[in-house]
């Protein structure tokens, strides 16, 4: 489970820079946990701000049944993680794979340009935990 516990001030300035939606991906994380029968699993890191994000996917007849999330980060990286996490549920591997950052963002109603790269954390997790699969 995440947590996270914010001053009056902290949560004002984050209500004036992201969405209503993406705030509520952000206290109300949705799949975050480990999968234990996950049969593709990956790890990315941005070392600029140093958010990670691991995926956990359960794969099978080229279709995504389940996937868990954790992250470290900001508020946007937990964001985009939790929505990415949620909407790949169900999807065939070609469509997940297909999944961009600006998908993502446009998704949870935009992100700031200096947190794009959230996005593209979520995003290359996909990719990347899906590369052994044909």
């Amino acid at each position: 489970r995440v947590l996270f516990r914010s001053t009056t001030r902290e949560r004002s300035l984050l209500r004036m820079a992201y969405s209503p939606k993406l705030l509520d991906y952000f206290e109300n994380p949705r799949c975050a946990g480990e999968l234990p029968d996950a049969n593709a699993i990956a790890e990315v890191a941005n070392p600029v701000c140093g958010d990670v994000m691991k995926l956990w996917l359960k794969v099978s007849d080229n279709r995504i049944l389940d996937a868990r999330f954790k992250t470290q980060g900001c508020s946007a990286a937990i964001a985009t993680s939790s929505y990415a996490t949620e909407m790949i549920i169900g999807m065939d591997l070609d469509r997940a794979r297909a999944v961009t950052k600006e998908e993502i963002a446009d998704a949870l109603g935009g992100l700031p340009q200096s947190k794009m790269h959230c996005s593209v954390l979520a995003a290359d997790a996909i990719r990347s935990a899906l590369k052994d699969f044909a």
